[in-house]
């Protein structure tokens, strides 16, 4: 520990004065914590009966010729003026069908909402 973790600041060592500043370093976390949990919950109310629609070209099947992936949703949801990174949109494999979608996104750990993506056939000129 005094060769490593002390020189390079990883670590403090365990006196009285060290015991007080760690004690409010996680009275420090456990408030903004709360903050983000509000932050998203408040994010989370304006999700209710949000959706996002994309147009993509199709073949036989209604299989796309592309997909709907989760930088594409959180740039859809960028143009309806929510932050949201594409990391938080839980989407396991891109979407490759057409159809209405349930996305899970995740804002923050103890806080998930669903976003419904719809996926169209583009109209053939």
């Amino acid at each position: 520990g005094r060769n490593f973790l002390l020189p390079r600041k990883l670590a403090i060592e365990a006196s009285a004065n060290n015991k007080a500043v760690i004690e409010q370093m996680k009275a420090a976390s456990v408030r903004r914590s709360a903050k983000e949990k509000t932050q998203a919950d408040e994010l989370a109310k304006q999700f209710d009966g949000l959706s996002v629609t994309f147009q993509r070209r199709s073949g036989e099947g209604d299989q796309l010729f592309g997909s709907v992936t989760s930088g594409d949703i959180a740039d859809a949801l960028e143009k309806k003026s929510f932050h949201v990174d594409r990391r938080k949109i839980q989407l396991h494999e891109p979407l490759k069908q057409i159809g209405e979608f349930d996305v899970p996104v995740k804002l923050h750990k103890d806080v998930t909402t669903h976003l419904k993506v719809v996926i169209e056939k583009e109209s053939v000129e």
